[in-house]
This record gives C-alpha cells, structure tokens and sequence, in this order.
C-alpha cells in the first residue's frame, strides 16, 4: 500500500532521450544575447516564471527531441514519461501584410539595421522602430500568444511547452532573423525586400542649380568625358569666381556635367 495521500500521483520518470536537443548552457542563465533576455522576461512578466523554471531541465538535458519555428507558430516534440512524445506548441500573432510593409520601409531606411541583422546581432534601436509603428517585436500581453500540449498536465506552460520555450530563446540566440520569421517575414524575403527598397535610383537633375544627383553614383563620379579639353596646368588661373573649376577640369556624372553644374554657384559666391 502506497503511503502518498497526495491529489495526484507522484510524476514518474521521463524516458531518456538519445540525441536531443539541449541548451548550450549547463548553469545559470539561459538567454545570452539582450534581445533572447527580453523574451524570456516577456514570459515572466506574464507569470510564467514560476512554471518555466519546471522545464529547465528538461531543456539541458535533451528531452526535446525536435524544435521547428515557421510562421506565427513553433512546434516542438518532447519526450516525458510515456513512450509516446508530447507537442507543444508555442504561437504567436503575426504581423498583417500591410504591418511589414512599413516595417520592411523603416528598415530600409536604417540601412545599418539590415547590417547588423546579418551580422548575428538584433540592432539595439529596432523596438524603438517597431513602437513608432504602433507594433511590438515582442509579444505585449498573453492575448497575442497561445500555448498547447498534448500532454495531461493542466498547467500553462507545462514543463514541455517551457523547455521549448528556453530552447526558442537560445535560438533567437544565434539567429535573431527567427524573431523576425516568427512575426511572418523569413529571412530571405525580407532581405530581398530590402534589397529592392533600397536599390539604386536613376540619376536626377535638381532644379535650382542644374547639379546631377549624386546617390548610387560614385564609381563614375570622377569620369572625365574624353571629349573635353583639359586646362594647361602653367596658364595662369583667371581672376573670376569660378576659375578654380577650370583647374580642376570637366567632371562628369552619367553624361551629366559637375563643372558646369557648380559654376552658377561659384559665380554667385563671388558675386
């Protein structure tokens, strides 16, 4: 006769597993990088601290078996104590289509953003982007979340969902584009998106001063036409405004003339 006169009996064993997956760390803190920080403390702040320390273990000890992130949605397949093993997963509400065009448009403006995407590292900066959007990176309340198992504990997050929980954070860890894909855009698209906005327009002519737009133009910047003569170097420079641009000879951007379009300045300068 059993001497536990508990509600429930005492939790049995789970089955070890032979190649999970397990966090990089043994001890301490989990999240390495602010921005996998910020998302474990997000879940705290909802009160799942408590309930998340229950999967800890779980996590560094390979009881998850696989972890996938697609969008809006992260599955993962955990073994507990029966042979069979649980899924668990892990939502969250994705952005519109018209939320990442104006996501994709501030990111393109930041071009040092998309650099340090590629580079591992969430810029510092991009919440900011995000609140002036009206959105959040992170999920703000428990509302743009849900959380499932298949297994019989009624707890939210049971210790499955929160092992793959401190698995998803060291993933964002190494790869802070799967925040992003977790929110509807992969890496991929976005980058090729970006790549498009910030592509290179054609040369224009402003319309004050005649001056050729110079962005996306610096490899022909210092094209000289052939056709043009060059100033004799010993002639003596002429005593007007202007004369210095003789000296440094037709320059040209796309066909269009730098020279002739400083010398209306040069001339009011001296004026």
């Amino acid at each position: 006769m059993s001497d536990w006169h508990g509600e429930r009996p005492p939790a049995a064993r789970p089955i070890r597993v032979e190649g999970g997956l397990t966090l990089r760390s043994k001890r301490g803190d989990i999240a390495r990088t602010w921005w996998s920080r910020r998302f474990v403390e997000v879940l705290e702040s909802f009160g799942m601290g408590g309930r998340l320390a229950r999967g800890r273990t779980y996590a560094r000890t390979g009881q998850v078996m696989s972890l996938s992130l697609s969008t809006s949605v992260v599955v993962a397949l955990v073994m507990g104590s029966r042979p069979e093993p649980y899924r668990a997963r892990i939502g969250v509400r994705k952005f519109s289509d018209e939320d990442w065009v104006r996501i994709e448009r501030a990111l393109a403006d930041r071009a040092v953003f998309a650099a340090k995407l590629l580079a591992g590292e969430m810029p510092a900066e991009i919440e900011e982007l995000f609140a002036g959007l009206g959105l959040t990176l992170f999920p703000a309340s428990m509302r743009e979340m849900s959380m499932d198992c298949t297994c019989p504990d009624w707890e939210v997050p049971c210790k499955h969902l929160a092992a793959a929980c401190y698995l998803l954070a060291e993933s964002f860890d190494a790869d802070p584009f799967e925040i992003l894909a977790w929110r509807g855009r992969g890496r991929e698209d976005l980058l090729e998106r970006l790549r498009e906005l910030r592509a290179p327009m054609p040369a224009t002519v402003a319309a004050d001063d005649g001056l050729p737009a110079l962005e996306d133009s610096l490899d022909v910047f210092w094209q000289r036409p052939a056709a043009e003569p060059v100033p004799d170097p010993d002639e003596p420079v002429a005593h007007h405004p202007d004369a210095i641009l003789d000296r440094l000879g037709p320059l040209a951007v796309r066909g269009r003339s730098i020279t002739d379009g400083l010398r209306p300045l040069y001339r009011r300068l001296g004026g």
